[in-house]
Order: C-alpha cells, then sequence, then structure tokens
C-alpha cells in the first residue's frame, strides 16, 4: 500500500477564484492581498462579505489604518464597494457595524484602469506641446528683446528725474518753508 501524503484537491472545497486580471491594473501587493482576502470572505451568491479591519489586518498582517487606506484603494480602482451597517446592542440602542463589502466584476475595473492610462498620456502629450509653444515663443521674445531699440533718458541724472516728477509736492514744501520762517 502506497502512502501519498498529499491529500486530492476538491474544486469546490477551501479554494476560491482570483482573476488574472488583477495583476496587469497596477496592483500594489498589499492591494491583491486585501483584495484575495475580501475574495476569500464573499458569498458566493451575494458577492458580500463583512470582514472587520481588525480581523483582516490579522490574516494578511497589517495595522486596521493601513488596512483602512488600501480599503479606500481598492474602491477607487473600483474593484469593491463599501456601506457601512447599523447593528443594535442588547439594550436596542444602534451601533455601527463592520463595513459591507461588495465586490465589482473585474471588467469594470479593468476599463478604468486603461481609461485612466488613455487620460495621462492625453495630459502628457499636452504638455508636451505646451513646453514645445513655451520654448518656442521664448526664443522669439529674446530674439525680439535682443533687436528693440534703445531708448534715450531725458535727463541727464537720475535724481534730477526723480526731482522732476515730485515738482508740485516741493513747490508746497518750499510754500510752508516761508510761512513758518
Amino acid at each position: 500500500m502506497s502512502y501519498n501524503k498529499w491529500s486530492k484537491r476538491s474544486a469546490e472545497k477551501n479554494y476560491f477564484m482570483v482573476p488574472n486580471e488583477i495583476f496587469s491594473i497596477g496592483m500594489d501587493y498589499r492591494e491583491i492581498s486585501l483584495y484575495a482576502y475580501l475574495l476569500r470572505c464573499e458569498n458566493r451568491d451575494t458577492y458580500q462579505c463583512y470582514p472587520s479591519y481588525k480581523n483582516i489586518g490579522k490574516s494578511i498582517g497589517m495595522s486596521e489604518n493601513t488596512v483602512a487606506k488600501y480599503v479606500r484603494r481598492l474602491e477607487d480602482k473600483g474593484l469593491i464597494y463599501t456601506e457601512p451597517t447599523i447593528v443594535q446592542s442588547r439594550d436596542g440602542r444602534p451601533l455601527n457595524g463592520n463595513l459591507r463589502y461588495t465586490i465589482r466584476p473585474i471588467q469594470g475595473a479593468v476599463e478604468a484602469f486603461y481609461e485612466r492610462q488613455f487620460r495621462q498620456m492625453e495630459e502628457y502629450a499636452a504638455r508636451q506641446r505646451a513646453e514645445k509653444q513655451l520654448a518656442k515663443t521664448s526664443a522669439q521674445d529674446r530674439q525680439i528683446a535682443l533687436c528693440a531699440p534703445f531708448q534715450e533718458e531725458t535727463s541727464s541724472s537720475p535724481s534730477q528725474g526723480l526731482e522732476a516728477g515730485f515738482g508740485p509736492l516741493l513747490k508746497e514744501f518750499e510754500r510752508t518753508k516761508e510761512k513758518a520762517g
């Protein structure tokens, strides 16, 4: 009798499917591990689960704050949708419950990823065009500045020009000296 140390794998027990696309949409390894954990916990009929930040953190080795940060990132990428839940205490008071996570279809997240990449490329191309135009106009401005004729000053010394600009004020000052003296 031969001894088989590995048990036969059952397709419906103790396994869950992870879409291949998560590796091609620019996800961080922490996002992937959080997403995989949520897939593991989800109800296959409703695509929802209710794990707490604390349980998620224990399972994948993150703090609760880090879990919250990466939950928001997964929401921004369109992979999950979260809703707050309300539970009642024994004395009837409503309390905040865990978040309800709804796993969204991966196709929407892939399309959103490609849309973001396309938008970034358009912004980059527009920035490049603006830089070229700016370089072209600044070169023209420098050339115009070099070819502009110099203007001659009307007064021979800068202090005379200043006094001429304040002429009426100086006359007022002289009149007050005459009245005082």
